[in-house]
């Protein structure tokens, strides 16, 4: 039986009550705070204070910092003190936290293991309300592990553990064992268990979990079909977290907006809401809701007919998903004390084993040794050529660099092993469209329709380069590119315009000269000129690419264009009309942007045209 401490032991009375009153803040509500962190940091770092006194403020650092790296920190060096003071209480907050820290990180394995470790010095100290609220913890984590079993297991303990002695945590309990019910699509059930925790939250004024309760409902009601009953909680949830501050959920609940919109066929609104969700959780750095986004867009793009897209984003989902650790090794962890002490037992024989299999190692490793120095041998004969293949990779290498990103952004990332973002204030953005994609793409064979977009994409990218523009990337049968960056380019936008001309004659020349069987293409383009955001982003698979509202009214440019025609918004008209026929169109409902001017692009206002290399294109 282990024995607690007193651990503090204040003396100076100043001291005593600014330290108080920190600790105080750090621990009221569930939300965390980055300024109380770096006040409650501040003052660690100080050492201006009782020695006795580190331990209150590593649990309350590692409680509020939102950074899960960090959090993990302090709670290891909570629990080095705790155990340096033989504090029990203390050191099962610290494995608590820790415990915390890791699942936020996604690694399960190391989540579970600390929260078993938690249980087992609460076990003994006969602290039946920490013990249901660990149970809860480890529930969660068997959660994320899709152990159904264990999850039903700790859930059901938990309750009856906290029913007459918490009603916050026993709701809270309750609350959870209803999210699983809708991952197990059981939204009756799920309502029932919401039904009886949402009025206690509200009782007890616990805001934040009134707004998953509120939040959860909306999920219920949206599984069951209704959606708009599932709408109106779902946006109640999202603006209560909002104004909270805790983001995380809100991924979730995004998420769930998108499948709203998406069972109605409102696409633009489907596709928002999960953009939305992939760039907060890009944002807060939470790898499973990354990977839900992914997943999520991946879908719509199949819905919507961009095979392409779909797969991409799929593959990256399954990038993310892989990443949260050691899963299946935390699905065999044993779920109780008597398992554990089993594996304790299984090592002790294991060593006695492996001392009897040493004396037979050191013979099978004498004999490896004399192997080794023949191959030696026979390594060194291939040295040279090893060294020209990694020569001949390396240089593979930068070409397959220098094609996924500019050669100005490509050099930064190989030298400091980051790119920064810039804002650029004048850049020009085209879009592309082929008009019956989908349609081409349910009655023509795959492989050629694949072959067929794959033509006119190369020879976009030849035109787009031989104006200096920078293609940024393909959406399905979409094309995009963009002038001005990454260094400033002049005429960017007469450029751009020129370009959109060889890219509409290439594909009236291919429409006149396609072969028989060949999908014949009619293609729309828009262009917008304004401010951009570019910069890099994915860590193992590099993307250059371009954000903000220039981009967006590009993108609703071409879907306002018409077959065979460019169309240009009023800030990319003001650069080209002194060298362009235009005309003007009138106003036109822009989405998030109200009225907006927009003109056809008719042609050069000379009678000479400019070259074109689209014929040369075709032709070779």
């Amino acid at each position: 039986m282990r024995t607690g401490k007193s651990i503090f032991n204040f003396t100076n009375r100043n001291q005593r009550f600014l330290l108080i009153l920190i600790l105080m803040m750090s621990l009221f509500g569930h939300s965390q705070n980055q300024k109380i962190t770096d006040s409650l940091v501040a003052v660690y770092e100080s050492g201006d204070y009782e020695p006795e006194e580190s331990l209150k403020l590593l649990r309350s650092i590692a409680y509020n910092n939102p950074d899960p790296e960090e959090s993990l920190k302090y709670a290891n060096l909570m629990l080095e003190k705790a155990t340096e003071w033989d504090s029990t209480h203390a050191e099962f907050r610290a494995y608590l936290q820790r415990g915390n820290a890791y699942e936020a990180k996604g690694d399960l394995s190391q989540a579970l293991d600390s929260y078993l470790n938690a249980a087992d010095i609460v076990n003994e100290l006969g602290d039946k309300i920490e013990l249901g609220k660990l149970y809860i913890a480890i529930a969660g984590a068997y959660s994320g592990m899709e152990n159904r079993t264990s999850v039903i297991t700790y859930y059901t303990e938990a309750m009856n553990l906290l029913k007459d002695l918490d009603r916050e945590n026993y709701a809270t309990a309750i609350e959870n064992f209803g999210d699983e019910y809708l991952k197990w699509d059981k939204p009756d059930s799920a309502l029932t268990l919401f039904s009886e925790s949402g009025p206690v939250f509200e009782a007890l004024g616990n805001e934040e979990n009134l707004a998953f309760n509120i939040g959860n409902k909306g999920l219920a009601y949206a599984l069951k079909g209704e959606h708009k009953k599932g709408e109106d909680y779902i946006g109640q949830a999202i603006a209560k977290m909002e104004e909270i501050g805790n983001h995380r959920p809100i991924c979730t609940y995004l998420i769930a907006m998108s499948d709203i919109y998406a069972k109605k066929n409102e696409w633009d609104d489907a596709f928002e809401y999960s953009l939305r969700a992939l760039r907060l959780a890009r944002e807060l750095g939470l790898k499973a809701e990354i990977g839900n986004a992914y997943l999520k867009l991946s879908e719509l793009y199949e819905r919507t007919g961009y095979s392409r897209a779909a797969l991409d984003y799929f593959r990256m989902h399954i990038t993310y998903r892989d990443s949260v650790q050691n899963i299946t090794e935390a699905q065999k962890m044993h779920n109780n004390q008597m398992a554990r002490t089993q594996v304790a037992i299984d090592l002790l024989e294991q060593k006695e084993r492996n001392q009897r299999i040493i004396v037979i190692s050191t013979g099978i490793a004498l004999f490896l040794i004399i192997l080794l120095a023949l191959s030696l041998y026979r390594r060194n004969r291939y040295i040279k050529k090893t060294n020209e293949i990694i020569e001949r990779e390396k240089e593979r290498s930068e070409n397959l660099l220098l094609n996924i990103l500019p050669e100005k952004t490509a050099d930064e990332l190989k030298k400091y092993g980051a790119v920064k973002a810039d804002k650029l204030e004048s850049v020009t953005v085209l879009f592309t469209d082929f008009l019956s994609f989908t349609k081409h793409s349910e009655q023509t064979d795959p492989e050629l329709l694949v072959n067929t977009i794959g033509t006119y994409f190369t020879a976009f990218d030849d035109i787009v380069e031989s104006y200096g523009l920078e293609k940024i990337k393909t959406i399905g049968d979409s094309y995009m590119c963009a002038g001005g960056l990454p260094e400033p380019l002049e005429d960017h936008a007469l450029k751009m315009v020129q370009a959109a001309f060889d890219i509409m004659d290439f594909v009236e020349q291919r429409r006149a000269n396609r072969k028989e069987g060949e999908p014949e293409f009619e293609m729309r383009v828009g262009i917008n000129t304004g401010p951009v955001v570019a910069g890099v982003v994915g860590h193992n698979k590099f993307s250059y690419d371009i954000w903000g509202d220039t981009v967006n009214v590009a993108a609703r440019m071409e879907r306002l264009s018409e077959a065979g025609k460019i169309n240009i918004s009023e800030s990319t008209y003001m650069l080209v009309r002194n060298h362009f026929k235009c005309e003007y169109r009138g106003e036109f409902e822009v989405k998030n942007k109200g009225m907006m001017k927009m003109y056809f692009v008719l042609g050069p206002l000379s009678e000479e045209k400019e070259s074109r290399r689209s014929a040369s294109i075709l032709s070779s």
